[in-house]
């Protein structure tokens, strides 16, 4: 069968094309519709919905994302699902303000500008577009490059940039023992000069607008990277809200960015910068909090007395996200005002691969 066909999405009522192999939700981002989403490839379950009408075929996915009895009830994965005909999907989860914000879903070309040491094991990179791009801050995109020795590479990074630096995009990237791109980095396989190709903007983690309460930024690793989009964003829109912005490292050499957070925060004293760090029992130089990242947020959270008033986002590894979510509820913090992005080395888990 051959040709588009219509998607139609409940209770929302919107409406959009599919093409012929193409995946529901590549036809939407690509119509700049946002669907709830996570890794894109049938890991994760987020974007699980009840097909209500017609026909889809649904690529491999694993069980884990959707097992045999919610198959059998009409469930699918939107990131899966090939339509063979016109289709009506009811939505589990979405988020008015998302659906509101989306962002076409578009290809760039560039090139990577420069690659800098932050510490002994992140990494900065800046990439250069031949255009400019849209998105919102604590996104992320698709970057392929291709390596010296001819090897092709995707993986997905957040940017650390605001949105009004549309061009010119950095990321914060963390080398992990088996991670390809960012060990291509550090071997010269992947250089400055190098072309790549970016896809984007994905992701439902990003800042909004006009809320009331604190905010709290929690990151950990690479997991700066939107962090550091969101808060600069924030402060550079005039919101007078406070922000508590925990970073959990393992120890001193693991932190970078101090000078330019000393910065802000002398100039926005509504800012209180809390490192946390988990391996610095012998080091008596060391003044600040010690433990683990969630820990210290809970200790603050009740200090504070905030009950759930205020907006989290979250970005890091998937331990810290799922040691957070619990103290996070415990504290009054409904669904609609905690936003993660939980990273993953491989595609294997829910969140943004590549980090």
């Amino acid at each position: 069968m051959s040709g588009a066909h219509t998607v139609r999405l409940e209770p929302v009522g919107v409406e959009f094309e599919v093409e012929n192999g193409e995946t529901v939700l590549n036809a939407a981002f690509r119509q700049g519709i946002a669907l709830p989403h996570g890794c894109k490839e049938g890991q994760c379950s987020a974007c699980k919905c009840v097909l209500r009408d017609g026909e889809v075929d649904m690529l491999k996915y694993s069980t884990f994302a959707l097992n045999d009895m919610e198959k059998e009830t009409g469930h699918i994965l939107l990131c899966r699902s090939i339509a063979y005909s016109d289709m009506e999907v009811e939505l589990l989860n979405y988020d008015e303000e998302v659906l509101s914000k989306s962002i076409a879903v578009k290809t760039f070309k560039g090139r990577i500008a420069n690659v800098e040491k932050l510490t002994h094991d992140i990494r900065g990179i800046q990439i250069e577009l031949n255009s400019p791009i849209k998105f919102w801050a604590g996104q992320y995109v698709d970057i392929t490059v291709t390596t010296q020795k001819g090897e092709t590479i995707t993986r997905s990074f957040s940017m650390a940039n605001t949105p009004d630096e549309a061009q010119k995009l950095s990321f914060i990237i963390k080398k992990y023992p088996e991670g390809k791109f960012s060990g291509e980095l550090d071997s010269g396989g992947i250089r400055a000069g190098a072309e790549v190709t970016v896809v984007g903007p994905y992701g439902t983690c990003f800042r909004r607008e006009d809320r009331k309460g604190p905010i709290v930024l929690v990151g950990a690793g690479s997991g700066m990277s939107p962090v550091w989009s969101i808060l600069n964003d924030h402060l550079a829109s005039g919101e007078k809200r406070p922000v508590y912005f925990f970073y959990g490292a393992r120890t001193q050499d693991d932190l970078f960015y101090l000078d330019r957070i000393a910065e802000l925060a002398e100039r926005y004293p509504e800012l209180s910068f809390i490192p946390v760090l988990s391996h610095v029992n012998g080091d008596a130089s060391w003044q600040g909090e010690r433990g683990f990242v969630h820990e210290r947020v809970d200790a603050k959270l009740k200090e504070l007395a905030i009950d759930g008033q205020g907006d989290v986002y979250a970005c890091g590894p998937p331990p810290m996200i799922d040691a957070l979510q619990p103290v996070l509820f415990m504290n009054g913090f409904e669904v609609e005002r905690i936003f993660f992005d939980r990273f993953t080395t491989t595609s294997s888990g829910a969140g943004t691969p590549g980090h």
